[in-house]
């Protein structure tokens, strides 16, 4: 039985408790003691007294009246109050571990409903603009775009590799299709030295530099965003199961279940003996609370800063925008391209050939894939600005979590009879506070060392805290470190924001439209609202000039 349904058993033997033939406390049977004990222990337990009997065997519920446990009874209550209490605990952590659960879920959907989008404007780019080589791009476009969600999402993958390889497969395109656009088929060795050239004679200009800048800047506050949330759930797990110490087991025993071996079932804690046992049981806890806290911040500090080139929505929704920049300039500058690489590769050799076209119906250029507002539009940004109001909520969940479960739950309200531990009085011991340092005047728990399960949570708080202040563009210069304990790989990505990087403001043909967050289900309107022949889902509703068609 867990502790759950314990609890709903519980109060209704109190009920009956209250409503039966002994309502007293103290009576001379022990018959509502075994009801609750028999209620909370599962399995059949024998031996247990019909009245009470002096209690020589027990170790923690020791009393000078007569007792209903014994020392069999004692032992069993106190793994049941190890669990009441770790149950308590994942009651009140259940909120904030569903919080940011459900939030890294509906980020994680959302950048991969932003990725998507993103590759359908690059594909109706080259769907309307240069249709001549659409079907041959779309590989390159959905390998680039695999490879930002990959990215995203935590995998080991190159950045400027990737963003390098997308130009260099874009370079022999352009160059047989708009540089040098005669009827010809190019054989391999020739399309290859057109990729190895790329770099060489630069035929896009800055844009690939400027898409690594913009990339780089955009990504890594993202990536580290959704790890952050990762590393939340995970300490929310591990002090969700924390063992408590045998000490802390005994303190428990004593303010829980001895009460009842004396037939005092509706007896609660004084406040003041409960703050001191949850501050005991909770006091390596309670050092991850300036931890937490800067965790929280941190995630707070970036969040606020992920905007402009910063903002991932911002750069992948207006990345076809450079990829029409690019092409333009190799296109504008042709003729000097075109003398460069016959230097580099030669004179190609010509066979007549048919350039495959996008299949594409005007007529459906108005039924593209529509996302559906839900109150309002709902940016990225957004989202995260009320993820991070929510928790806030939860800056010192760890620093008053004993508190917290002591007025909530397990005390004594104001001026109600309590147990002290030893009898229904008040309390007159001295309360200490939370933390380690104040339990070397706990008169309830005794707290020793360290546990090394919290100093693991420590360390790995303070490496995220470390990630998320050095992803925060304040610094000319970020250090990209890595999450995990492997490589120590650093890179350095650069935080300068110019003119290139479009950082001081957009052209006319910037996207200026927000994605809004829905459960779309992408999947299922694949098929009815296929317009390109490559079998993909083209947003047509872009509000740009693409120009005329090439």
């Amino acid at each position: 039985m867990d502790a759950r349904t314990w609890r709903a058993g519980f109060r209704g033997l109190l009920l009956l408790a209250l409503l039966g033939p002994t309502p007293s406390e103290g009576a001379e049977t022990c018959e509502e003691v075994r009801k609750l004990f028999q209620g909370r222990i599962a399995g059949a337990v024998k031996g247990l007294p019909d009245s009470p009997r002096a209690g020589a065997d027990l170790q923690v519920c020791i009393a000078e009246k007569p007792t209903c446990c014994t020392r069999k009874m004692e032992e069993r209550y106190q793994i049941a109050a190890r669990q009441d209490l770790q149950q308590a605990l994942q009651t009140s952590s259940s909120a904030l571990k569903l919080l940011i659960s459900r939030n890294a879920a509906a980020f994680q959907e959302t950048l991969e409903t932003l990725i998507k989008q993103a590759e359908n404007y690059t594909s109706i780019l080259f769907c309307n603009t240069y249709r001549n080589m659409a079907l041959e791009v779309v590989a390159s476009i959905q390998e680039f775009f695999t490879n930002v969600g990959l990215y995203l999402f935590g995998a080991d993958v190159n950045l400027e590799e990737f963003v390098n390889r997308f130009f260099d497969s874009l370079f022999p395109l352009v160059y047989n299709h708009l540089i040098n656009p005669s009827m010809t088929e190019r054989s391999l060795e020739d399309t290859e030295c057109l990729r190895m050239a790329r770099r060489q004679v630069s035929p896009f200009g800055n844009v690939p530099k400027r898409v690594k800048g913009q990339m780089g800047r955009s990504l890594l506050p993202s990536r580290t965003f959704l790890q952050a949330l990762n590393l939340g759930i995970e300490v929310i797990n591990t002090t969700d199961h924390l063992h408590f110490s045998k000490e802390c087991g005994r303190a428990l025993l004593r303010m829980h279940y001895c009460p009842l071996c004396q037939g005092l079932i509706l007896s609660k804690p004084c406040m003041g003996y409960c703050l001191n046992v949850a501050r005991g049981c909770f006091a390596h806890m309670a050092e991850l609370n300036p931890h937490w806290h800067a965790y929280i911040r941190s995630l707070e500090e970036l969040s606020d800063a992920m905007h402009g080139t910063y903002d991932v929505e911002h750069v992948l929704l207006n990345f076809h925008l450079l990829v029409n920049d690019a092409v333009r300039q190799a296109h504008l500058n042709g003729q000097k391209l075109s003398e460069q690489v016959n230097k580099i590769c030669g004179r190609p050799i010509t066979m007549p050939t048919q350039n495959p076209r996008c299949s594409f119906d005007p007529s459906k250029e108005k039924h593209g894939m529509k996302i559906s507002p839900r109150n309002g539009e709902e940016s990225l940004a957004n989202r995260r600005k009320e993820f991070i109001n929510s928790l806030r909520l939860y800056r010192s969940f760890y620093g008053s979590l004993a508190d917290q479960l002591c007025i909530n739950e397990l005390a004594a309200g104001d001026g109600m009879p309590c147990w002290n531990g030893e009898a229904v009085q008040s309390y007159t011991q001295r309360v200490v506070g939370g933390g380690m340092k104040a339990q070397s005047g706990n008169p309830e728990v005794k707290v020793k060392g360290t546990d090394p399960v919290i100093n693991q949570i420590i360390d790995k708080l303070r490496h995220v805290i470390q990630l998320l202040q050095g992803r925060s563009p304040k610094p000319d210069k970020w250090e990209v470190l890595q999450l995990g304990s492997g490589g120590g790989t650093v890179e350095q990505v650069s935080g300068d924001c110019d003119d290139e990087d479009g950082c001081g403001g957009s052209g006319s043909g910037e996207v200026k439209r927000r994605l809004q967050i829905t459960n779309f289900d992408i999947k299922h309107q694949q098929n009815e609202y296929d317009i390109c022949v490559w079998n993909l889902i083209c947003i047509t509703t872009l509000e740009v000039d693409l120009s005329t068609s090439i």
